[in-house]
């Protein structure tokens, strides 16, 4: 930005100290062996912010590279801080705090504890536009890890209608239909808020990647999701029927995704062996894609998320 420059210095001590003030336990994390020093782990804001542990010890040993605003709005996930602390973080990073309305991006860390608490849920927040913001441990075994700090690698609809594989995880004769709730949830989502430059580049980069979302997009087809029911064909515990429940979060329009075992199924029980085993043994696995029914504010899959 013309006039700012980044204080490194600054930057890299309001980090270490933020990251000094969090246990594992206040982000969903496992307390594991003693510590020797209070607080997480480097390698543990890494992995909530979803960079590599080398980019951000750079930034905590003051060399580190120019932050993009995308990756300062992970950090300030990763570190629970608040509306302040984020546009001091941005400040700091020689970048202007968002202006006017909450941004999509900050998630409240009164929401983020509540996220951490649903151990027997999965549950993710999305913004507006469906970008993967957060995700319980839960949702990260079921779901993957989809969470990103490029612009539209986060993106439900990015995903579903760039990437063959994110499309996997449902059968073929359910893709015409999810298609279009990808399509018309996201429309909703545009004329809810216009004038908004990162919608605008995201439906430039649809129109230009993908034939069938330039031909669904020209049926002008408008429905905000709320609730479904759905199946995810897990690659471990194979498949698995939810029900996708979005609720609307007070500021920043963004949406929690909440997936809940239907009634008369066994999905309880699987996903208390899901909780069980946990994210690592599946991290290799091919996962699940997007729910259908929540559409653009809907999670993606283990690796590649639709949207």
């Amino acid at each position: 930005m013309a006039g700012m420059t980044i204080n490194r210095r600054e930057l890299a001590d309001f980090l270490r100290q933020s990251r000094g003030r969090l246990g594992p336990q206040e982000v969903g994390l496992p307390a594991g062996a003693r510590r020797r020093t209070p607080g997480l782990r480097r390698e543990e804001v890494a992995q909530l912010a979803g960079m590599s542990v080398d980019y951000y010890v750079r930034l905590e040993q003051a060399r580190g590279p120019h932050p993009s605003p995308q990756l300062l709005g992970a950090l300030a996930r990763a570190l629970r801080l608040t509306a302040d602390e984020r546009d001091h973080l941005h400040l700091l990073a020689g970048q202007r705090p968002p202006e006017g309305r909450p941004s999509p991006d900050h998630v409240a860390p009164a929401l983020l504890h509540l996220l951490d608490q649903l151990t027997t849920t999965p549950a993710q927040i999305l913004s507006h536009l469906g970008d993967v913001l957060v995700q319980n441990a839960l949702a990260q075994a079921l779901l993957g890890d989809v969470c990103t700090v490029s612009e539209h690698g986060r993106n439900v609809a990015w995903r579903w209608f760039t990437d063959a594989d994110a499309r996997s995880a449902y059968p073929p004769e359910e893709h015409a239909r999810l298609s279009r709730l990808h399509v018309a949830d996201l429309r909703a989502a545009m004329a809810r808020r216009p004038g908004d430059a990162a919608a605008a580049r995201l439906l430039r980069r649809l129109l230009d990647a993908s034939e069938e979302f330039t031909r669904l997009w020209a049926e002008h087809e408008v429905a905000v999701r709320r609730h479904s029911r759905m199946r995810v064909l897990h690659p471990a515990i194979g498949p698995i029927d939810l029900d996708c429940q979005v609720l609307l979060a007070p500021e920043g329009d963004q949406r929690i995704v909440l997936l809940t075992p239907p009634p008369g199924t066994d999905t309880a029980d699987r996903l208390a062996l899901l909780r069980v085993v946990g994210v690592q043994d599946f991290a290799a696995s091919p996962g699940p894609g997007t729910p259908p029914g929540a559409s653009a504010g809907s999670p993606g899959p283990r690796t590649a998320p639709s949207g």
